[in-house]
Order: C-alpha cells, then sequence, then structure tokens
C-alpha cells in the first residue's frame, strides 16, 4: 500500500491489511491509543 492510504486508513480507523510488520505495529498503537481514551473517559469523573 501506498504511505499516505495506509495513514489515511488508519486515521479513518479502518482495519489495514497486510504482512508489512511496521503497518501491523501503527495499526495496534492506534487501537491501544483509541482503548486508552476510551477507557480514561468512562473513570474520569464529571464536573
Amino acid at each position: 500500500m501506498r504511505t499516505d492510504a495506509v495513514l489515511d486508513a488508519l486515521a479513518r480507523r479502518e482495519p489495514v491489511g497486510g504482512t508489512d510488520a511496521a503497518i501491523r505495529l501503527l495499526g495496534a498503537l492506534v487501537a491501544d491509543v483509541d482503548s486508552q481514551r476510551l477507557s480514561s473517559v468512562s473513570i474520569t469523573p464529571s464536573t
């Protein structure tokens, strides 16, 4: 995949297939950030 296409897909939170380890790592990092953000929202008290 072209770099722009990969980055666009990651930004849209779309699954990015392929066998490239770097692309899989970027996808995993995006998923981790999303899950961290969701978990922090659920434990943050509202004011």
